[in-house]
């Protein structure tokens, strides 16, 4: 047996990691379990999130934005921008060194907290004892509490097999090393909506299949209708209802079969990317003697508390039930450190804010008119167009609203719902005010700084008492 701990955290993305950093904030002894080689062939911290996730995503998505902005916006503010070009492998670079410079940030941490790095692959073994693989060498640690934090993989389809090539998941549609000139994305949930808009605005002609008759399904339906309409203005071609029946890698590209409300069809590309959806990684979590509890989805059971149904065993982030959001998983984490050091900790799982970030973005927290309508709950509702604000006019981000909905009778905040400019931003006041019980007039009351985009928020908040100052139409009481 090797050295024992108070906590050993197998995983080291925002879940995992953060879970440890906190832990040793809370005087524990902590190591933590992680194998992730990166780009580098070196061992890295962060997991998919700042490896191959969140982080190099959106820092294409921003550098794909500036390039769309200056090649066919920049006329307009009277910018002549004639013979720009665009260098993909310093643009990659640019995205690699970003996530370099935070996964080696998170090293950092784990030394200033003196948080031990046990690099290799982690497996929960009977009483609390964890087996550490790396390189065909075989270690056992002993912990008094272990956390589960083995995060989520792309899904395979039998359809669309990745190869890494012509086919690749959302890891290999970050490192194309030339523009596709015909990109299809299986796929229309945010993985590849975002991933799609990075290689339509580099110059793709980009074809969305999704499977679904709705799209967005899980956003506010006014909000989805409106992204639809937005994303089909940018040159993305959404088909909906079109399942994916097959793909043929060819010599010049790849040729995918899919059927849609008119049959067989068939294109023509360079590049597929697989985006449906993420699945847990915890095929090899732990030993079967432990009899850890598992779905048939391959999600680790937990209770409120993200306990297992093992002693001194948790779990955290993708692996569990929950959206597969990085920000969700670290909060898990912080509350699961705090849990084991004797506090008592609470994650409001009904407020946690989802965001796709494309342009526009779109945020939203908490209930939608939807699911209001289907339990039965009254509401009320205000929104309030970007376009009629004037910092949105001042720097020509006019698409979209924000929505407030609230309680009919008590005005409490049921759900925010925004598509627009810095929606990831936003939706901040919304979450606040939610996690304090606020109501719409809360909202109303406060004042927001003009000129700014967060007027929005406070317009469509008087717009739910029929009081908007800067929108016609509405009667006021």
């Amino acid at each position: 047996m090797s050295e024992s701990y108070d906590v050993i955290v197998i995983g080291a993305g925002p879940a995992g990691y953060v879970a440890a950093i906190r832990c040793a904030q809370l005087n524990m002894k902590v190591a933590v379990v992680e194998s992730w080689i990166g780009k580098n062939g070196k061992p890295a911290l962060g997991g998919t999130c700042l490896n191959v996730g969140c982080i190099p995503s959106k820092a294409l998505l921003d550098s794909s934005e500036r390039y769309h902005h200056i090649t066919h916006e920049a006329d307009t503010h009277g910018i002549d921008a004639r013979g720009v070009r665009l260098d993909i492998a310093r643009m990659l670079a640019r995205k690699d060194a970003v996530v370099e410079q935070l996964t080696s940030g998170i090293a950092g941490l784990f030394k200033a907290n003196k948080i031990e790095w046990l690099q290799g692959r982690g497996k929960l073994l009977v009483g609390q004892q964890v087996e550490v693989t790396h390189d065909e060498n075989t270690s056992v640690y002993a912990a008094s509490h272990v956390i589960l934090a083995s995060g989520s993989l792309p899904i395979d389809i039998p359809v669309a097999p990745v190869d890494g090539e012509r086919i690749v998941d959302s890891s290999g549609a970050l490192d194309f090393a030339k523009v596709p000139d015909k990109l299809v994305v299986i796929g229309g949930g945010v993985i590849g909506l975002e991933l799609g808009s990075v290689w339509r605005r580099l110059g793709a002609e980009v074809t969305v299949l999704e499977a679904m008759d709705r799209f967005l399904p899980m956003a506010d339906q006014q909000v989805s209708r409106d992204a639809l309409k937005q994303f089909k203005s940018q040159g993305l071609d959404i088909r909906l209802s079109a399942k994916v029946t097959g793909s043929q890698v060819t010599e010049s590209g790849v040729e995918v079969s899919y059927d849609d409300a008119n049959g067989a069809q068939a294109l023509d590309v360079d590049k597929v990317l697989v985006a449906v959806g993420r699945r847990p990684n915890t095929s090899d979590i732990a030993d079967p003697d432990t009899g850890l509890n598992v779905d048939e989805r391959g999600f680790i059971e937990v209770d409120q508390q993200c306990r297992t149904n093992l002693p001194g065993v948790y779990a955290i982030g993708d692996c569990v039930r929950g959206p597969m959001l990085a920000h969700k998983g670290s909060e898990e984490g912080v509350a699961v450190a705090e849990l084991i050091a004797g506090q008592q900790p609470l994650v409001d799982h009904n407020l946690i804010p989802s965001v796709v970030y494309t342009e526009p973005e779109i945020a939203w927290v908490g209930k939608t008119e939807q699911q209001l309508k289907e339990a039965g709950t009254e509401f009320v509702s205000g929104q309030f167009p970007f376009a009629a604000t004037g910092r949105a006019l001042a720097v020509d981000a006019t698409a979209g609203f924000v929505k407030v909905i609230a309680d009919s009778t008590t005005d409490r905040v049921l759900g925010v719902h925004v598509i627009g400019r810095n929606a990831s931003e936003l939706i901040a006041e919304a979450v606040v005010v939610m996690a304090f019980e606020g109501t719409a007039e809360d909202i109303a009351r406060t004042v927001h700084a003009h000129p700014t985009l967060s007027e929005a928020m406070h317009e469509a908040a008087l717009d739910v008492d029929f009081r908007a100052i800067h929108k016609a139409g509405r009667k006021r009481r």
